[in-house]
This record gives C-alpha cells, sequence and structure tokens, in this order.
C-alpha cells in the first residue's frame, strides 16, 4: 500500500504491477530503485527536466527497471518534486 506526499504517489517495490493512474508517470529513483508516481505536469517543469536529461545521459533509452529511471539520490528528487508542487 502506498501513501501520499505533496502531489507524489509513493509505493513499494514490491507494488510494480499496480497500475498509474491516468494524468501520471511511474519513475524509480535512487540506489533501491524506489518507485514514485508522479504527474505528468512535472515533465514541463525546467528542473525537473534537468533530472530527465541526467537520465537520458546515463541510460540512453535502456532503463534497468521497465520504467523511466532517474540517476539521483532520492532525497535529491524529493526536495526537486516538493518544490514542484
Amino acid at each position: 500500500m502506498g501513501f501520499r506526499l505533496p502531489s507524489i504517489i509513493k509505493r513499494s517495490s514490491s507494488s510494480k504491477s499496480v497500475g498509474v493512474p491516468k494524468g501520471y508517470l511511474a519513475v524509480y529513483v535512487g540506489k533501491d530503485m524506489k518507485r514514485f508516481v508522479i504527474p505528468i505536469s512535472y515533465l514541463k517543469q525546467k528542473s525537473f527536466q534537468e533530472l530527465l536529461n541526467q537520465a537520458e545521459e546515463q541510460f540512453e533509452y535502456d532503463h534497468p527497471m521497465g520504467g523511466l529511471t532517474i540517476p539521483c539520490k532520492e532525497e535529491v528528487f524529493l526536495d526537486i518534486t516538493s518544490n514542484l508542487n
């Protein structure tokens, strides 16, 4: 079972089969590849686009979790996304 952070839905890594609501995107973050479900509106934000650029540089189109993998620490991701609300 997940819990809701401000505009972020955090789910444990064991809930990969759980669907993503319309208007949201699943991403994997950090060393433990924690899954977060974020609003797709974040994709327009400059700070989030910088994270996407890092993902492109590191993984190109080969994301190990099968979904979008963001190569940063979980704390950094949470800090960035909390400022997008």
